[in-house]
């Protein structure tokens, strides 16, 4: 089905390829002999050059059909014709290399689409994309007309796609040398020998008569038909129900290879081009894209059609349309930047989509003034869509945020969820510089747009609320605590990592990439300070905005900021050491024991901090470390020391010390790495803990108790050490050193959950937490009221809200009676009086502690309720049953029902596991059904590892690891 072409010279040659070679072709008439005189010789060598004639085309024939069928067999040997449906499949992904291989063998030469990476031979400069939208059937047609820049001679065309039903394929030329237009019999038109897919690599391959010429342009056109998926990648569809009816939109999601499944394209980051997006549809439908509608038209059939104005360079991943028939809400920055939230008339409506609305206007203020490079687009729209295969996609001028992590019912929605919707929206609109406006120049470095929009998670909404003190406090326990339990183990990896495999780029997105780059971030901010931290990222931008960069790009500018001030430090050189190896250190500090040196004298040593001492090796890795040092007594902490470590053992001069004095390291925890002291220096520190913890700061108390207890985990510490720390706590008033001790303690519960000892465990966590408990009691009732986060004290809400749920998940009997009488409140008289910040522990432990009524009637709530912070607690809070029947059940319905949404399967799969009682239940359905969530899931970025690590997290028996191993073994 063709588009209306709104844009003159757009496609050179709209017909079929039989078209353009007949017009290639020159006729001559024949001319007719009358009088031939036939001599025998001459007979006879007519005879022989005939049989030569057949012989050579015969040896030509068969060359050919063995050059088609190499280019065109999959890698299962079937033949790939012209415009055939590919069957998705993965390769590497390669370079800009150019087709010239070298040394690597003939079929290297004459057939790039085999290496997994674009050969580089040609490079689009813009794209003029014509898509038709069929929502009855939910299919798509399109054209895409493709402006390239020959950079090296090639008769060869490879680009990707995946699962496109490629019809017409033309290429014309589109200037001679110097820009001259082309002045060729055909229009410039040139010859095709034939194009076909290459599934195993996503690739579409056009063969060519003639080789285009470097430095001059040329245009492909494409046209091409395909699904619009019910998967959750590429160009995919999904719904909501509205007034009893269903309703149906289509989104895109391209992030990281999957522009691939919407259009044929140049789909790796370092390609970035201009886009130009038209959109037919049925008239019922808005259509929304990165860029605002530059005009707009009816068509004879009643359709519209959306011309959107033309984009900036971007890479293919960031192109991103919709086709929805939802409203918005809007506001402008001062700067003129229109913001529209796009979701579901009835949460337009309630106002769900203010809240983000809002801080979304502030935060473009904030990062304009951080970064002091302005915001690019005119736009930037919002859109909340009911299913999505992540959190949220920062797609340029049009970021799309599956419901749960946008839409606030400010009633029901408790501070928790509140902080993770305002992190996501601060994570996303830092995108539209670090990764929208400058791109990673490949998957390897990640990090580098990842790693800074987790980092701004928290300096963005410290930015909206100050009191929250996001970066020095809910960093260290969300951020740096959690990714350092990664990175400890022997299966870590190096933050910067080769990236081959199309496989490789899943990998690459995982926790260390966020968080360890976020980590590091930090650690180099507060080494280099804001002033020059702000302007080392200024330059940086400004000199790679709508282009890529690498690491180095990143290093050189930062290097650049501090020498412009005197500080001869190459951040290269010190970094290079934290994102090319894997891991951490842990640095021991410990007072000179030596009598050649006086006691204001310190030894520091490095090594890499590895859990399980069958695994360490003493010798292997080395790092630069800005290790900051403090000296303290009973009474004060004297200023702090920067000091550098470079060697594996070192000795510095510190303030004068005596027996009393202790040692601080890593203040208020700005590096990424732990520490360690002698027992002599642990135990002046549990002292000073016990009799006055505040001289201490909040951020260096939940340090030492999450470094004492993963060093003593790892063999460097006794037991003892961590459990004597902790005693300290019934005297602690701060959230973030209790958030620090309940995660350290949640590893241990892991551990001991299905042992003979866990009773004794139990009871010495509920004595830790008894008396705080009962001090702090339960919340006044929130709905209606005043008491959400931005007005109660967010640190007093939350300190509560740990000890609530430390109470009642180890076993305390009047939490389990305060929880057990507010679910019975809530049914007797059908009013909801829990307060929203602990609907979540009381909703589980009720659930748990009641019969199969109370699940009935949560499973009821779930499918009534619209507020979608309320439909999440109240599916996870149908897994803490111990009925392992009603557990199976919610398994069953999970996965083969429409009952429950379907990114929120995974969850229920966890949260099972979750559960002791549903522990062995949720390991047999994940592996029965392993073929099924691969399916689905299994191109999705984060779901997989998601589930797997969380199936897998609680497995701890020897029973568990022989039945663990096999199946690895049998899913690689």
């Amino acid at each position: 089905m063709g588009l209306n072409d709104s844009s003159p010279g757009a496609m050179r040659n709209g017909r079929g390829l039989s078209d353009q070679w007949a017009e290639s072709v020159v006729v001559r008439p024949r001319t007719t002999e009358r009088h031939i005189t036939v001599h025998k010789r001459l007979v006879l060598g007519f005879a022989l050059s005939i049989i030569t004639l057949i012989i050579v085309t015969a040896v030509a024939v068969t060359l050919s059909v063995r050059f088609d069928d190499c280019g065109g067999r999959d890698r299962g040997g079937g033949r790939g014709e012209a415009g055939s449906r590919g069957s998705g499949g993965s390769g590497r992904l390669n370079g800009s290399r150019g087709e010239r291989m070298g040394d690597r063998g003939d079929e290297e030469v004459v057939q790039p689409w085999k290496n997994s990476r674009l050969p580089g031979s040609v490079r689009p400069r813009h794209y003029d994309l014509r898509l038709a939208v069929y929502m009855d059937n939910f299919t798509f047609s399109g054209e895409v007309s493709i402006e390239l820049e020959c950079v090296n001679a090639t008769r060869f065309i490879v680009l990707h796609a995946d699962r496109l039903e490629v019809d017409r394929v033309s290429v014309a030329a589109e200037s001679g040398a110097g820009g001259r237009p082309a002045n060729r019999p055909g229009g410039g038109v040139m010859r095709v020998h034939r194009h076909f897919p290459f599934p195993a690599n996503q690739m579409y391959v056009v063969v060519l008569h003639r080789e285009l010429k470097p430095g001059r342009m040329y245009r492909l056109n494409v046209s091409f038909d395909a699904a619009i998926e019910d998967e959750l990648l590429g160009f995919f569809r999904s719904s909501y129900t509205l007034q009893r009816e269903r309703r149906y939109l289509a989104v895109t999601q391209f992030s990281p290879i999957h522009a691939r499944k919407a259009f044929p394209c140049f789909d790796e980051p370092v390609y970035k081009a201009t886009f130009s997006l038209s959109l037919r549809h049925d008239p019922q439908y808005t259509s929304l894209s990165n860029m605002p509608v530059d005009s707009s038209w009816p068509d004879e059939d009643g359709w519209v059609t959306n011309r959107f104005a033309r984009t900036p360079r971007m890479s293919t991943y960031y192109l991103a349309w919709a086709v929805c028939n939802f409203t918005y809400r809007e506001t402008q920055t001062s700067g003129g930047v229109a913001i529209r939230l796009y979701a579901r008339p009835d949460a337009i409506s309630s106002g769900a989509g203010d809240y983000a609305l809002h801080i979304t206007k502030r935060l473009l203020g904030f990062y304009e003034d951080y970064f002091k490079v302005q915001y690019s687009l005119p736009k930037l729209d919002l859109l909340a869509v009911p299913k999505h295969p992540y959190a949220a996609m920062e797609n340029w001028g049009l970021s799309v945020f599956v419901e749960q992590k946008i839409l606030l019912d400010a009633d029901v929605s408790s501070s928790s969820y509140q902080m993770e919707l305002t992190m996501v929206v601060v994570h996303e609109i830092c995108h539209q510089w670090f990764g929208d406006l400058v791109t990673p120049v490949w998957w390897e470095d990640v990090w580098l747009k990842e790693g800074f929009a987790h980092f701004f998670e928290y300096v963005g909404t410290d930015f909206l609320f100050p009191k929250w003190n996001m970066e020095k406090q809910r960093f260290l326990t969300d951020v740096l605590h959690e990714v350092m339990l990664l990175d400890g183990l022997s299966s870590s990896h190096p933050i910067s990592q080769e990236v081959e495999q199309a496989t490789d780029i899943d990998r690459v997105f995982d926790w260390i990439a966020y968080k360890k780059g976020a980590a590091l971030i930090r650690m180099l901010a507060n080494v280099m300070g804001q002033p020059l931290f702000q302007k080392g990222l200024n330059d940086y931008l400004l000199s790679h905005m709508y282009s890529n960069a690498a690491r180095d790009d990143l290093w050189s500018k930062l290097t650049q900021a501090m020498r412009s001030e005197g500080r001869d430090i190459d951040i290269g050189e010190m970094m290079d050491r934290w994102t090319l190896q894997m891991g951490y250190p842990v640095v021991t500090i410990s007072k000179n024991q030596s009598e050649q040196l006086p006691t204001h004298y310190i030894t520091v040593t490095q090594e890499h901090f590895l859990y399980g001492e069958e695994v360490r090796n003493n010798l292997s890795l080395q790092w630069q470390i800005p290790l900051t040092v403090a000296v303290g007594n009973a009474s004060a902490v004297c200023l702090e020391s920067l000091i550098w470590i470079n060697n594996r053992t070192e000795s510095h001069r510190i303030g004068q010390m005596d027996d009393s004095t202790w040692l601080l390291g890593n203040i208020n925890q700005t590096g990424y790495f732990r520490v360690n002291y002698d027992l002599q220096n642990w135990k002046l520190l549990i002292q000073q803990l016990h009799n006055n913890p505040q001289i201490i700061s909040v951020g260096n108390r939940a340090g030492l108790i999450d470094d004492a207890f993963n060093l003593a985990r790892a063999g460097y510490l006794p037991q003892g050490v961590p459990l004597q720390l902790i005693g300290y706590l019934p005297e602690e008033t701060s959230f973030l050193p209790w958030h620090a001790a309940s995660r350290a303690l949640y590893q241990l519960d892991k551990l001991l959950d299905r042992t003979d000892d866990y009773r004794l465990f139990s009871d010495y966590v509920l004595k830790h937490v008894a008396s705080r408990y009962h001090q702090m009691g339960w919340p006044t009732n929130g709905p209606g009221t005043e008491g959400n986060i931005l007005q109660a004290s967010y640190q007093t809400e939350e300190l509560q809200r740990e000890l609530i749920m430390l109470a009642c998940s180890f076993g305390n009997k009047q939490c389990h009676r305060q929880a057990v009488a507010y679910i019975s409140d809530w049914i007797s008289s059908n009013k909801n009086r829990i307060p929203p910040n602990i609907r979540d522990i009381v909703y589980c432990t009720g659930v748990s502690l009641m019969d199969e009524d109370v699940w009935e009637f949560i499973w009821m709530k779930f499918h009534s309720t619209s507020a979608v912070s309320e439909k999440k607690i109240l599916l996870e809070a149908l897994t803490c049953s111990d009925n392992t029947f009603l557990l199976n059940r919610l398994l069953n319905l999970s996965l083969t029902s429409d009952l429950v949404p379907e990114q929120d399967v995974i969850d229920v799969i966890i949260h099972v596991g979750r559960n002791p009682q549903g522990r062995n239940l949720a390991w047999k359905y994940f592996r029965d059904k392993w073929d099924i969530l691969n399916a689905r899931y299994g191109e999705a970025l984060f779901m997989n590892s998601k589930l797997i690590g969380g199936v897998t997290e609680f497995l701890n028996t020897e029973r568990e690891l022989n039945e663990f191993g096999p199946f690895c073994t049998g899913i690689q």
